[in-house]
């Protein structure tokens, strides 16, 4: 079997002498790395920490790679799969929950492998800083037995992409490439190469290889297991497996981002950098193992590596010293080593580096339209089912309006439940965003007008995929690069799945808002309420007359605090022992939330004062 060349970790392995250096992002330089890997097709569904590398991938030109916004992960995976078996090199990328959407075909073109080089880039997020769970892809990827790689920086970032491409053919292997939010969002030197032209190859027609029948499955077993032993050997000679001898004391087993943390507290010690944690080189760590007195796994997240070696017998310290929650920092695993006994407990980090940022609660932004379906539900006391996106935070004070959220798309499924309990007394109402619904709403608004549900559907539409930068969807009518494309109409795909009450009200229009909701839920069956307005951020910043209290006859009764808007604060003005409330104009939009709620007519436009 042709084995990959070696790839250098300092430099673009399609570098040239006087290469141009450029300060790249991690999900940057995961882009460039494709591109120079001469990847043909690109798709990805938008989630943080990955959405920047397909929008990046859309800034190289067209004639190299096509790049697409798909409806969701498994969609995602699909396309490159079909690219995959037409002979050119794929790419998909997803976060670490999209995996979970995908996992259904990824558990199959593990079996199947690839005829052009396929790779799936995943971003986990240790720490949780813009997702529902923690959960660790390794874990899944090595349940699929898919080859696991993992950039320690960008540059690395860049070179390992190319490398993937060329471990994917070879051993006939989709490949994951892991980031993590901290590795995606970091910003560091890259040094560029060239694009890698790769010829197509021809589609391979084997129906017993690309054709999962329970006869053919059960050939290609036996496959995977095979090809898990030739990685691992691979691995054992491959030049992203690194040595860096230090003393013989301490030694330390690491991956990813853990390792730089590693280097900057324990420069002193032996490293042994794993190009990813599966599979695992055994002759390698083994001897790596004999060579040290004592012998440390830094991992972020579940002790993969650390669990692997001691399934082999090696003596190796880990979890018992660094958490298998939140993400790492040189902080933290200085004082895993201090607890380790390894460093000091004094000196540098043990307080000088303990710096807490200033709490700041969460909210939507000034003018959001999700406010008023918010104001609305939380009047009637609907039992709310939330789903994933901005308009989570109307779970908290002081919109305080949504009762659960589970996973992308999953509240309208819940409301069912809920209403087919019989127990629930009030009007059961699922909120889920436009990008969201096209993700995984469909399917469960269908099961819901098949059984015929006695519930409200809010679709909150905001022209775009807000919680994650601006993207665009197929309700958006632009593809990716920003070309014109086919519009959903959101009405017509709810009255063709069945669904006899539907109205698209503008977020705005309080009074409309309020008045539709009522006519919903006393609709028996399933309705659907389509709550239109833009973003008030992506992808224009909206900037209406801002708003003005007249202070002389606010009554300080607090119904415009209530709305949630940042832009409102107290005044230095009291009323009754309460205060009264003034406006920031450089934040306000003018959106009128506050004028509509306000008893006492006391906000106006700034222009009309």
């Amino acid at each position: 079997m042709a084995q990959p060349d070696r790839v250098s970790k300092t430099a673009a392995p399609g570098a040239r002498p006087n290469a141009e250096v450029r300060p790249l992002m991690g999900n940057e330089a995961i882009a460039r790395g494709a591109w120079e890997a001469g990847v043909r097709v690109a798709a990805a569904y938008p989630g943080t920490p990955s959405t920047e590398i397909l929008e990046a991938l859309a800034g190289y030109p067209e004639d190299d790679i096509y790049a697409q916004w798909s409806t969701n992960e498994k969609v995602s995976l699909d396309v490159a799969i079909g690219a995959s078996f037409e002979g050119v090199r794929a790419l998909s990328v997803m976060k670490h929950v999209g995996l979970n959407v995908a996992a259904d075909a990824l558990m199959s073109i593990t079996y199947i492998g690839v005829n052009g080089g396929l790779v799936i880039v995943v971003c986990d997020d240790p720490g949780i800083h813009s997702s529902q769970n923690e959960q660790d892809s390794r874990v899944l990827a090595r349940f699929a037995m898919v080859p696991v790689l993992e950039p320690s920086d960008a540059q690395e970032a860049l070179s390992i992409m190319r490398h993937a491409y060329e471990i994917s053919e070879a051993f006939d292997t989709p490949v994951i490439v892991r980031s993590t939010t901290r590795l995606s969002h970091t910003r560091s030197p890259v040094t560029l190469g060239e694009r890698q032209e790769v010829a197509r190859r021809e589609f391979d027609d084997n129906p017993q290889k690309n054709v999962m029948i329970p006869s053919h499955a059960r050939l290609r077993h036996p496959a995977l297991l095979e090809r898990e032993a030739k990685l691992s050997e691979y691995f054992e000679t491959s030049a992203l497996t690194q040595l860096d001898a230090g003393e013989r004391s301490v030694g330390v087993i690491t991956a990813s981002i853990s390792h730089g943390y590693v280097k900057e507290v324990l420069g002193s010690a032996s490293v042994l950098k794993l190009a990813g944690s599966y599979p695992l080189p055994e002759r390698k760590i083994r001897e790596f193992a004999a060579s040290v007195e004592r012998l440390f796994v830094v991992e972020e997240l579940e002790p993969v590596i650390e669990d692997q070696l001691k399934s082999w017998g090696i003596a190796v310290e880990g979890k018992e010293f660094f958490p298998r929650h939140g993400e790492f920092s040189p902080e933290l695993v200085r004082d895993g080593f201090v607890k380790a006994g390894i460093l000091p407990d004094a000196g540098i980090g043990a307080d000088v580096f303990r710096i807490e940022p200033t709490p700041r609660p969460p909210v939507l932004c000034p003018g959001c339209p999700h406010t008023s379906s918010y104001l609305a539900l939380r009047q009637i006391e609907a039992r709310v089912a939330g789903d994933i996106g901005c308009y989570t935070l109307a779970a908290i004070e002081p919109l305080r309006a949504i009762d659960t959220c589970v996973a992308m798309g999953s509240s309208i499924a819940n409301a069912i439940g809920m209403a087919k309990t019989g127990v629930e007394e009030r009007p059961v109402v699922a909120t889920i965003g436009d990008s969201t619904f096209l993700h995984a709403g469909l399917p469960p608004l269908i099961d819901a007008v098949y059984n015929d549900a006695d519930i409200t559907v809010m679709l909150l539409d905001n022209h775009i995929v807000a919680m994650t930068g601006g993207q665009n969807h197929p309700g958006t009518g632009k593809t990716l690069r920003g070309g014109p494309t086919h519009r959903i109409n959101y009405e017509d795909v709810c009255r063709a799945v069945g669904v006899k009450w539907v109205r698209t009200v503008d977020s705005y229009d309080l009074a409309a808002m309020h008045k539709a909701l009522r006519e919903a839920t006393a609709f028996k069956g399933v309705a659907v309420i389509i709550s239109n307005r833009e973003c008030v951020i992506d992808p224009v910043k909206v900037k209406g007359v801002a708003m003005v209290v007249r202070a002389e006859s606010c009554t300080a009764c607090q119904s415009c605090m209530n709305v949630g808007c940042p832009s409102i604060s107290w005044s230095d003005e009291w009323f009754d022992g309460r205060h009264k409330v003034k406006i920031d104009p450089n934040t306000c939009i003018g959106c009128s939330f506050c004028a509509q709620v306000c008893p006492s007519d006391s906000i106006q436009p700034g222009e009309s004062l």
